[in-house]
């Protein structure tokens, strides 16, 4: 054959880094290189994508430059690194070859929710994949959670048992195919199928699954329901007998549940929506949005959400989810119904009996949800990681990031579907890093190179199935991502799990292991989020963390930078009469405030109801088993408890989150006159915060909203003077801000709003949560930071 040498050729090798692998990419890469008649070849490798393209300059210039300007919904282009190579001008055409092997460096892509053009062939029906509930492309449908390894191939995932059938490897096999190389692909012929089982395990009688589903759910039925990540619980949302049922048997008394409606337009008269929370309701990743309740939500739905003004609402994300409002529907022909208002509203929450991991296998959701459920909708596609739902809040005096609706900014409370794995960008390179998190709202933290990827929420690692849960997440992290860790990271407390799991992967592969304080770890994590490089003053705000004094801690103000922080000053501590236990029990803190007050025997008055409560003030003049906490979540206990808001608590925060709802109902408030003093530093150097004249003041207050509302605008009045003393005093003008406590908006909002209008820079926890789930990232952060001191 004869072969035309064009001197103007030329070639250049393409490497794109980023999430590029099951999202369409390669087809895209594909068509685009062919609508430019440009001739080579792309593949998926552990890098990314790997390109080869050759033609005329400005082609191939022009190609080079759309790449991520142009690059399908779901793929995230970090980088494309060119080289130039010698042209092959035998080459005639461009081609998609197949993966290579080699060191990963690259991700695999979040599930997300189903596309519109699959919507469309779901409720077409003439159709193939008519009311199919597994229908997908490379635009939508799983990715992480059926992922074995990289690089992203049908064979490595959970779809690798299902063989394709002729028409679905035929689209499979087109480049110019929606669903060309999409993995999941798959169709009523060839792929998972659904099925209905009783409590008892027996296949129930029925025809349609879905529909008999919708019909067990109509009559009050708790229905077991196998999504992406693990299993959901579900009850029609209207009908108070069915909720109580659910709260009852999953032992959840009064934490809120989510709620799922079809559309935003569903959400109409029964919550607020602004235009940025819309659009993150109806994003691909199909999080769960804090939203404000309007008047009648309570009526409507008891029970969903109580004794607060902000109910979590999330929209459908899989073809299971459509198909059953679809059902609900009546099932309409077409897509028109999609816009439209529908009635059914549904319970969905985590099928995570006893606080133990979600559900995620078909035999152990007949084991460990007999109890719960009344009947289960399961299938056969498995589901390889766990991965919750995530939830977020918009706030508007928050910056948006690139990407992301203009008007209000995101903060997470829990990141996992949707968001996992993807990366967040550090500073800089360096060495991987594998960080445990802490014990509550457990999260793990691979940082490589220059990202960090953050796991799934785990949770609370109370019980041996979670701390499991914890282990089989780290082995998942370190395989897809292929990646051996130079150095472990973990909390200071050694009793934690995640602590012990740490040490012991650090003993098993001879690695230098880091302990990170809690709330140092609290502060570098907004470090890393903003990228900020040098000392900062951090106000850690949580409930509890172990000091390097041995002592509790919890409202602190911090010296940071790096590997490096003192503490500038902390909170007045309380006593915990009864250790722990007074964390769950606020009218404990209440007697303790009392006490100090000189004011015990009224305790006795106010909490005769309460078993033990001589015993407490005993232990209160005794001084045993009272152990000092600084930290800020236990001013909100105290503060319940004195006000009658909430005695005892059935989940964590609950007596917060009832304060700062009583607060946000009542309005604006004037912080109380004397309400706080702030220590001269002593020898020690510590500033210390005391807001026990607040206390004394709310013994007497009669109205437990007006208390509330007091205790909120004095405890930012104080915190802000107490923060920027310390500003003054060392000449550092950025502040961070993270804990727990940071979940409460009003807290939030008003110390951002005060320390801005005193010229301060101010930073805070947003695409990880404030709490214990953004834990992971600051370990990871201080880890490399000592790594690139030398410390280790």
């Amino acid at each position: 054959m004869l072969i035309v040498v064009d001197p103007t050729r030329v070639a250049r090798r393409l490497r794109v880094r980023g999430v590029v692998q099951g999202v369409g990419f390669r087809p895209f890469v594909y068509r685009f290189a062919n609508s430019l008649g440009l001739v080579g070849w792309v593949r998926n490798d552990g890098g990314g994508v790997e390109i080869e393209i050759e033609g005329s300059e400005p082609l191939v210039d022009a190609f080079t430059q759309c790449l991520a300007s142009e690059a399908p919904p779901l793929a995230r282009v970090d980088s494309i690194e060119p080289e130039v190579i010698p042209p092959d001008h035998a080459r005639r055409d461009f081609v998609i070859l197949p993966s290579a092997e080699g060191a990963v460096a690259t991700a695999i892509g979040p599930d997300v929710g189903v596309c519109h053009a699959c919507l469309a062939e779901l409720f077409d029906s003439d159709d193939r994949r008519w009311r199919y509930p597994f229908i997908n492309c490379t635009h939508c449908g799983p990715r992480y959670t059926i992922t074995r390894s990289l690089p992203y191939d049908r064979a490595r995932t959970s779809m690798a048992s299902f063989v394709l059938c002729p028409g679905c490897a035929a689209e499979y096999a087109h480049p110019g195919d929606r669903r060309f190389h999409a993995e999941p692909n798959a169709c009523p012929v060839c792929g998972p199928q659904l099925s209905l089982f009783e409590a008892h395990g027996v296949p129930a009688i029925a025809r349609d699954p879905l529909a008999e589903t919708l019909r067990r759910l109509q009559l009050g039925e708790i229905v077991a329901i196998k999504g992406l990540g693990g299993f959901h619980l579900a009850c029609d949302a209207a009908n108070p007998e069915a909720v109580a049922r659910l709260r009852q048997r999953k032992g959840r008394p009064h934490q809120p549940l989510a709620l799922m409606l079809a559309n935003s337009a569903s959400v109409a008269g029964r919550a607020r929506l602004s235009a940025p929370e819309a659009a993150a309701l109806e994003s691909a990743e199909r999080p769960i949005v804090l939203l404000d309740k309007l008047e009648g939500f309570d009526t409507a739905f008891p029970g969903i959400a109580p004794d607060l003004d902000e109910v979590g609402v999330m929209l459908p994300y899989t073809p299971i989810h459509y198909l059953l409002f679809h059902e609900a529907a009546g099932r309409p022909a077409g897509t028109e119904w999609l816009a439209q208002a529908q009635p059914l509203a549904l319970v969905m929450t985590s099928a995570n009996p006893n606080g133990e991991p979600l559900v995620q296998r078909n035999d152990e959701a007949l084991e460990r949800l007999s109890e719960i459920a009344d009947v289960l909708l399961m299938h056969n596609r498995d589901i390889v990681v766990r991965c919750d739902d995530s939830v977020l809040r918009l706030r508007p005096d928050l910056p948006a990031a690139a990407g992301e609706a203009t008007g209000a900014g995101v903060q997470f409370l829990r990141r996992a579907r949707g968001f996992t794995p993807l990366a967040m960008p550090l500073d800089d390179d360096g060495p991987a890093v594998l960080a445990f998190g802490a014990h509550f709202k457990a999260t793990l933290c691979l940082a490589r190179g220059s990202e960090a990827f953050l796991s799934q929420h785990i949770g609370g690692l109370d019980n041996p199935a979670a701390c499991t849960a914890l282990d089989e997440a780290a082995a998942h992290l370190q395989s897809i991502l292929s990646v051996r860790p130079a150095a472990v990271a973990h909390d200071a407390h050694p009793d934690y799990y995640s602590t012990r799991a740490a040490l012991e992967m650090a003993d098993a592969f001879d690695l230098p292991s880091v302990a990170v304080q809690h709330h140092h770890a609290h502060i570098a994590a907004v470090c890393a989020e903003h990228r900020l490089d040098g000392p900062v003053i951090g106000l850690a705000a949580d409930g509890v963390g172990l000091g390097t004094d041995g002592l509790p801690w919890g409202g602190e103000l911090l010296y940071v930078d790096g590997a490096e922080f003192r503490r500038l000053g902390h909170l007045s501590p309380l006593p915990l009469p009864g250790g722990d236990r007074a964390a769950r029990e606020p009218w404990r803190m209440a007697c303790g405030v009392l006490h100090a007050l000189g004011r015990g025997e009224e305790a006795l008055l106010r909490f005769a109801d309460r078993p033990g409560v001589e015993q407490v003030l005993s232990m209160l003049v005794r001084g045993t088993r009272c152990p000092p906490s600084t930290g800020l979540g236990r001013w909100f206990d105290a503060a319940a408890g004195l006000l009658g808001v909430c005695d005892a608590m059935s989940f964590e925060g609950q007596a917060a989150m009832r304060l700062e709802t009583l607060a946000r109902r009542f309005g604006d408030s004037l912080p109380l006159s004397g309400g706080y003093y702030i220590d001269a530093p002593r020898t020690d150097g510590m500033a210390v915060l005391n807001f026990y004249p607040l206390l004394m003041q709310l013994v007497d207050e009669q109205d437990a909203a007006r208390g509330a509302a007091h205790f909120h605008a004095t405890l930012i009045e104080g915190l802000v003077r107490w923060v920027a003393d310390a500003a003054q005093a060392t000449g550092i003008r950025r502040v961070a801000l993270s804990g727990g406590c940071l979940h409460n908006r009003l807290l939030a909002v008003g110390l951002r709003s005060r320390l801005s209008a005193r010229g301060l820079a101010v930073f805070e926890a947003q695409h990880v949560p404030p709490g214990d789930g953004g834990i992971a990232l600051g370990q990871a952060w201080v880890a490399r930071a000592e790594l690139r001191r030398g410390l280790l």
